[in-house]
């Protein structure tokens, strides 16, 4: 049985393909937030955005959706992608999702550019 694939699952062939830990569709990485964690403080472990997509350790990937990411906060997504226990501080994230949904601050692709 084949399934079709809905909208949201399509990218070009060849691009990157990755998971939103919120709403679990596929999606191209160049379409969904990577997450990494920060060093540990008194707050727990820093959830930080990584624009860039060049940070290393362990990734998450999130569409920038308020509805993705609070349903990874509810589901605890994040600390088993990301394999970590404890508390993890989402403000940095809640923060970038809040600004690009309402158009504050653009979210600048990481695409190479040619001269």
């Amino acid at each position: 049985v084949r399934r079709e694939s809905s909208d949201s699952a399509r990218v070009k062939p060849g691009s990157p393909v990755r998971t939103c830990v919120g709403c679990r569709e596929q999606g191209s990485a160049a379409d969904l937030l990577r997450v990494v964690v920060g060093e540990q403080g008194p707050e727990g472990s820093p959830l930080i955005p990584d624009v860039s997509r060049r940070l290393p350790g362990r990734g998450a990937w999130l569409h920038l959706d308020p509805s993705c990411l609070s349903l990874a906060e509810r589901r605890r997504a994040f600390s088993r992608a990301l394999r970590v226990s404890g508390n993890l501080d989402t403000s940095a994230v809640d923060q970038l999702v809040d600004a690009v949904h309402t158009k504050a601050v653009p979210l600048e692709k990481n695409r190479h550019k040619h001269s």
